[in-house]
């Protein structure tokens, strides 16, 4: 008794998100088909989280060789590129407005992605596809099973499924550390009616409030909301010993942080709407990289986990897409040498933007913050 093939996909990649999604449209553009696997059951099932500020050098080009330059210009966000940072006082220490000629425009993460799926085939992206096992049956191939028992086949798979990547060890025995820093998040929505303090403080664009070892940062978003990331560097098990399901409590214990800080920044906690968020900060190692193996890559988050703390993460993730992209349609009969080259291209870029995040991280929340950030926008630091 004969059994039926398995369904065989030339290009595979796990995870829809940003990073995915662009690898999967340019390899679109150049006539070459991908299906994507992602474990959310809808495009909406989850927030998308806030705004993004895309690079001209790195994410833009990444749209550009999407062929979506244009359509992203249209929906940025106008005056997100503003900055202000703030010390524990409240003291304005630096403060730039947006005039339109930044090289970072800012997006809401959820507007980009809908322009990424949008420019898709139907029936691109398998939704409430969870990878759960993923093995090399020889010469490049890989037989990858869901959580629903079905299975198919590849020739290329691509691990484009974050920081818990299910792809990952397939290459490399690395596993996210925690960097010290964690965040709770919260919202202020319809900010200039219900917060105008807040808003004040905010800005058009972008807040760094910082003092050592902890500070607020926080943006506008294109629906006049504001999204605050309440930082603090702690030990690992710090959110544990909070009780997020009573929000005002919550509240309370990360306001102990930030005794005899300025009311108008501990209001961007006090005054938030709905639940309050924990978020550990992980990294993977800066110098992450793996040998070559047959038939199989990572790109964003699974290959180069990073801390936000350079604003690079989704951009290296469009950047990633891109360039796999690029390299497979450029050498459709020499995947190895596709992947090879992306890989070589890949590994450096993102080993000197980890370093920054993580030299980053010690500039925010250093002995001396907010003064070697101000240095930074002034133009007097590195």
């Amino acid at each position: 008794m004969s059994t039926a093939p398995l369904p065989h996909h030339p290009v595979a990649v796990v995870g829809a998100g940003l990073g995915g999604l662009t690898l999967a449209r340019v390899l679109h553009v150049h006539g070459v088909e991908a299906a994507l696997f992602d474990l959310d059951g809808t495009p909406d099932a989850r927030a998308q989280g806030g705004m993004l500020d895309i690079h001209d050098d790195s994410g833009q080009e990444a749209l550009r060789a999407a062929g979506l330059h244009e359509e992203f210009l249209a929906r940025v966000h106008t005056g997100g590129q503003a900055v202000r940072v703030l010390d524990r006082r409240g003291t304005v220490r630096f403060a730039q407005s947006d005039d339109g000629t930044g090289d970072r425009p800012e997006i809401d993460r959820g507007e980009l992605r809908g322009l990424l799926l949008g420019s898709l085939p139907a029936g691109t992206v398998r939704w409430g596809a969870k990878v759960t096992d993923a093995r090399p049956l020889g010469g490049g191939r890989h037989r990858v099973t869901l959580a629903d028992g079905t299975e198919f086949t590849t020739d290329v798979l691509v691990g484009a499924d974050g920081a818990w990547s299910r792809v990952r060890p397939l290459v490399s025995a690395a596993r996210p550390a925690y960097t010290g820093v964690s965040f709770v998040e919260a919202d202020l929505t319809g900010a200039d009616v219900r917060h105008p303090v807040s808003a004040e403080v905010v800005g058009g664009g972008m807040l760094f409030a910082l003092g050592p070892g902890r500070g607020f940062l926080a943006h506008r978003e294109t629906d006049g909301s504001l999204h605050v990331y309440t930082a603090v560097a702690a030990p690992e098990d710090w959110l544990d010993g909070i009780d997020f399901t009573d929000t005002e409590t919550a509240k309370a214990a990360v306001l102990k942080e930030f005794d005899g800080w300025d009311e108008r920044l501990r209001a961007l906690v006090a005054d938030a709407d709905g639940a309050l968020v924990p978020r550990r900060i992980h990294a993977l190692p800066t110098d992450h990289r793996w040998d070559r193996v047959p038939g199989v890559t990572l790109l964003g988050d699974a290959a180069h986990l990073m801390s936000p703390f350079a604003g690079e993460g989704a951009n290296l993730a469009l950047l990633d897409g891109a360039e796999l992209g690029l390299a497979l349609a450029a050498r459709p009969r020499d995947t190895e040498a596709a992947l090879a080259a992306y890989e070589a291209r890949m590994f450096p870029r993102a080993q000197a933007s980890a370093v920054d995040s993580a030299r980053g991280q010690d500039l925010l929340f250093g002995a001396d913050a907010p003064l070697g950030l101000v240095e930074v926008f002034s133009g007097r630091g590195d």
